[in-house]
């Protein structure tokens, strides 16, 4: 669990790019060195990235953090620095849940002389573009990336969720203080999501006590699962932990109770999606899983006021008003960047990345700020479970330490 990740949100070293290359007179100290822009009307625009996936396996997730952080340039849609005010522009590429086209795609939003990047959903991806960032001094805030590898080593990369040990911990938990003694892993092979989150819920379940019973692995684009599963079966767990993309998590839920499986199904946050409900019917019933927010415990204020908005602009865009956890996540990575470039009153990279080590704010997943490493300081999951076609709020699980 090697977790030595250097904090360098540097946001602010792309912000800085974008917003000096104005050409006329920038305003004092705000576009030293930055590259400004100006949109048709005249307006000085500041580029930020959005590194999503919004086609492959987690096309899904990915467009539902997307929609968290339209909605966040929305509602903070232009920022002053010094005496001047700038207008925030997204620039969305799609990452198409690939780490090669991850790299494809890093490298068009650096071409496109964005000054800071947000995302991506899936941690495989950010991870591949991770060093793209780094070498071109453009810092990254990841929404719902929750691999230790993706902040490891890169000071221009932070998130605002919390980590896959913590996590694989709080399901352990769980799962343990619910009486399931034995349990099976199951993992996509190469994904690091799947294969890291279902490593740290082996360690800490035994650590507990527990006993793993299976550990399988599939392939990535893998539909038939029937003979892992029947591998499990005979294993006969209390409970089987497997994380996996949205796209998959339905085949593995509905062919694990055609086999007539009946241990618990449990996953991490990617399975926190209506499109696994809808795909899997009833066999998604009593399925458990960990994730960051829950509309119905909001943690503050901002929060509340996420909410109210939020809804309708869910709507809007023809989606299910129940607001899914990335989407708030996606709101409280655009805000982190906000604050950062609003403190560092700059827009020079490392001034908005030094910026970025003291940010503290009330975010719609609860009071946000970094440590060392570049990861949100969170002690809090949410563990929900699926009820008559829902996702119920079952309880909050908070670990010290």
């Amino acid at each position: 669990m090697n977790m030595k990740k250097i904090v360098a949100l540097g946001m602010t070293a792309a912000m800085a790019l974008n917003l000096a290359a104005c050409g006329s007179s920038s305003s004092g100290s705000a576009a030293s060195g930055a590259a400004a822009s100006k949109s048709a009307s005249g307006d000085k625009v500041i580029k930020i990235g959005v590194f999503e996936p919004t086609t492959g396996e987690n096309g899904g997730g990915g467009f539902q953090e997307a929609l968290g952080i339209r909605y966040a340039n929305q509602t903070h849609k232009t920022v002053k620095i010094g005496d001047d005010e700038y207008t925030i522009e997204l620039v969305e590429v799609d990452n198409k849940s690939d780490k090669t086209e991850a790299v494809n795609a890093a490298n068009k939003l650096m071409g496109e002389k964005v000054s800071g990047v947000i995302g991506s959903y899936g941690s495989g991806v950010s991870i591949a573009a991770g060093q793209i960032f780094a070498d071109a001094k453009v810092p990254a805030v990841g929404a719902s990336c929750t691999n230790p590898q993706v902040t490891e080593g890169n000071d221009y990369y932070f998130r605002v969720c919390f980590l896959d040990p913590f996590q694989g911990t709080v399901m352990a938990n769980y799962a343990m203080q619910n009486g399931y003694k034995t349990a099976a892993v199951l993992t996509q092979l190469g994904d690091d999501y799947s294969s890291g989150l279902g490593s740290f819920f082996k360690t800490a379940f035994t650590n507990l006590g527990g006993t793993i019973a299976d550990e399988e692995q599939f392939q990535t684009n893998q539909t038939d699962f029937k003979a892992v599963l029947t591998n499990i079966k005979a294993a006969n767990p209390d409970i089987i932990f497997a994380p996996s993309s949205i796209t998959t998590a339905p085949l593995i839920i509905k062919q694990a109770r055609e086999l007539g499986i009946t241990s618990l199904i449990a996953a991490g946050d990617t399975w926190e999606n209506s499109t696994i409900i809808e795909n899997a019917g009833d066999s998604a019933e009593g399925v458990v899983l960990s994730t960051f927010f829950d509309e119905a415990e909001p943690a503050n204020d901002e929060a509340k006021s996420f909410i109210e908005g939020f809804k309708p602009y869910l709507k809007d865009n023809k989606q299910d008003e129940i607001i899914p956890a990335v989407s708030a996540l996606g709101y409280d990575a655009y805000l982190a960047l906000y604050n950062a470039i609003e403190a560092a009153q700059s827009t020079d990279g490392e001034k908005i990345k030094d910026a970025l080590k003291d940010v503290k704010f009330d975010g719609v997943t609860g009071s946000i700020s970094f440590d060392e490493n570049g990861d949100a300081k969170k002690n809090m999951a949410f563990i929900k479970t699926i009820e008559k076609g829902q996702f119920k709020f079952l309880t909050t699980t908070t670990i010290d330490g």
